[in-house]
């Protein structure tokens, strides 16, 4: 990922997971507010037939083949699990390179 997305990347992560996981608890597991409201526009639309899961709906959309509920879940949570683990590494390492270019500036302005 781009360097200047890199925490902006790991903030949308976290609001991500803690929709699913925070929200969830009064909503279900994986609520999103996003898709609630897509849902509800796509349903104003007379879309009525829609899955609970938006990935299940855009995998069927994609590929026209009728992906399975838990299939679906199990690969938005995979996929979601490596990317936020992904960006929590390349953040701290960030933080880690950053620090350590800080304590050997300072490092050299006390050496003058």
């Amino acid at each position: 990922m781009w360097k200047k997305t890199r925490r902006a990347n790991l903030i949308v992560l976290s609001l991500t997971g803690a929709s699913w996981f925070v929200l969830g608890i009064w909503y279900g597991i994986g609520y999103c507010p996003c898709t609630d409201w897509h849902w509800q526009v796509r349903m104003e639309l007379g879309h009525l037939d829609m899955p609970n899961s938006y990935v299940k709906f855009l995998l069927d959309s994609v590929t026209g083949l009728d992906v399975s509920a838990k299939a679906a879940d199990g690969l938005t949570l995979t996929c979601f699990v490596l990317a936020f683990a992904a960006s929590i590494y390349t953040n701290v390492r960030d933080w880690k390179i950053q620090k350590a270019e800080r304590e050997k500036t300072m490092f050299n302005q006390k050496g003058r």
